[in-house]
């Protein structure tokens, strides 16, 4: 059973929904992975190359992770070896959307590139 407040993941539900639209859903989507105390914002493609599969490519673009001690949400991002590293540019919050509006305006293109 998750430790994540169930409002904050429908939240961050509706904000992956919300970055592409319906017409480009077969192009690109933008998901989220669930964890026991994070989850993971993840980019999708489908297959470029008929010969690689049917499987999506998941490209994961930041982790937000949830301390229930102090109720505060974190923000990291994915560094070339596939590690997350804490973003610092936006302090630990109680509101999940404010550090997913951090992500939207990615002032140092560490997310969206």
């Amino acid at each position: 059973m998750s430790t994540l407040p169930e409002t904050d993941v429908a939240r961050v539900q509706r904000w992956c929904r919300a970055r592409i639209p319906d017409h480009l859903r077969d192009e690109v989507r933008v998901e989220l992975d669930v964890a026991d105390r994070y989850v993971t914002i993840v980019e999708c493609r489908p297959p470029w190359r008929a010969d690689f599969g049917p499987e999506w490519t998941r490209f994961p673009i930041a982790r937000l992770r949830y301390a229930k001690v102090t109720g505060l949400w974190s923000l990291y991002w994915r560094d070339q070896h596939l590690k997350f590293r804490k973003y610092d540019r936006a302090p630990a919050s109680a509101s999940v959307e404010e550090l997913l509006a951090e992500v939207d305006r990615d002032p140092t293109g560490i997310f969206w590139g």
